[in-house]
């Protein structure tokens, strides 16, 4: 696993790639820093989630290796379901922990900003867990700042957890040339 994170390709994700998508979330559960879910999911049960991603607006993409396994995965959702919100997306990155702390991670949210700028998304959301110093610091370093804090809105079983809301204002010429 030599590759270097700018070697990966980034590309739309596969059906055949929702096993590996899947583990790579699951691999998040047990730590409770990242995700919600305080057990595993399956298959099975994302698959409702992934054909919403299916749709150009709202991209599942994934980063890979030379060999085709996923190394990240990320995904642009909507913020709130009414039209108004159209232009903001909340966005969601996982990395396959055998690639964490190697830039995989930085260079999928770039990948993504590009995508959501094509797109011509003007808001950029992340809702991540006050106490995944991680994540925050790789949002901040890319430019996000905080836009909110919602206190104890998650109960995680053994503590109720904050949630901070990270955003970035897209560039306006890049929302306008999408429009074209």
């Amino acid at each position: 696993m030599s590759t270097l994170a700018s070697e990966l390709s980034f590309r739309l994700a596969r059906r055949e790639d929702l096993p590996a998508i899947v583990a790579i979330y699951n691999s998040t559960v047990a730590s409770k820093q990242v995700t919600a879910d305080v057990s595993p999911v399956s298959v099975d049960e994302r698959l409702t989630w992934f054909d919403a991603h299916q749709q150009a607006h709202r991209p599942l993409c994934v980063l890979c290796d030379d060999a085709g396994e996923v190394a990240a995965w990320a995904a642009l959702s909507d913020y709130y379901p009414r039209a108004a919100y159209r232009i903001s997306a909340e966005i969601s990155l996982y990395v396959h922990e055998a690639w964490r702390g190697r830039g995989v991670g930085r260079r999928m949210l770039s990948l993504m900003q590009q995508q959501a700028q094509q797109l011509g998304i003007r808001n950029l959301l992340a809702l991540i867990f006050a106490h995944n110093a991680a994540s925050i610091g790789l949002f901040s370093d890319a430019g996000f700042s905080l836009w909110g804090t919602l206190p104890q809105v998650c109960d995680l079983e053994d503590f109720e957890a904050d949630v901070v809301i990270l955003g970035k204002r897209l560039p306006e010429a890049s929302f306008q040339a999408a429009l074209k």
